[in-house]
């Protein structure tokens, strides 16, 4: 392809199946033939950059997590992918910094928070499709991690809030077996239509 990557993101609170929907992306993309490069690790990179992250998130952290993913997808895109999946559009470090705002009882100043969004908002029109994951706490979570189900409930409600307050076009995804296997459909269909155009 010579025309810019497909990029298709996804954002939603934590242990909702993005990596792993990403990667069945992936793997079917790759069996039509199609190269896939791929982000991610954003949080466990902040971390070992000294920054906080889920309720202990900051102004600073948040930017840091921004900036990170517009270079991790920029540096995907340059290398000549066909397909660029982005695990955590830059929309989700928003619902996280509003999440932990919440969580804590604290209100960022106005300009901030507008900066912020402004900084998450210029990767939006760069997505072909725009997944997000719908929390259910039914399922059951990776033991190994402390998370607290209150702080994880606030990100699902921020996200979703984001992508409905300012119309953003977008797919939800939800644990239930077909739903994923839709959004893998929709993936598969929009990129091989994109790749004989």
């Amino acid at each position: 392809m010579t025309s810019p990557p497909i990029r298709i993101a996804i954002l939603g609170t934590h242990s909702t199946g993005k990596t792993t929907l990403l990667k069945r992306m992936e793997m079917e993309l790759r069996g039509h033939g199609l190269s896939v490069a791929r982000t991610g690790r954003l949080g466990k990179r902040a971390v070992a950059a000294s920054l906080p992250k889920m309720q202990h998130h900051t102004a600073q952290s948040t930017e840091w997590i921004i900036a990170q993913g517009i270079l991790d997808e920029t540096t995907a895109a340059a290398r000549g992918a066909d397909v660029v999946l982005i695990d955590r559009a830059a929309l989700d470090a928003i619902a996280y910094f509003h999440a932990a705002m919440a969580f804590r009882g604290e209100t960022p100043p106005r300009l901030e928070r507008e900066r912020l969004l402004a900084l998450a908002s210029t990767q939006l029109p760069k997505y072909d499709l725009l997944f997000a994951t719908v929390l259910d706490e039914s399922m059951p979570v990776d033991t190994g991690h402390n998370y607290d189900t209150g702080f994880r409930r606030l990100v699902d409600q921020h996200a979703h809030r984001l992508l409905a307050d300012d119309v953003i076009p977008h797919q939800r995804v939800t644990s239930d077996h077909d739903s994923q296997d839709h959004a893998v459909e929709v993936v598969v269909r929009h990129c091989l239509k994109q790749e004989y155009v």
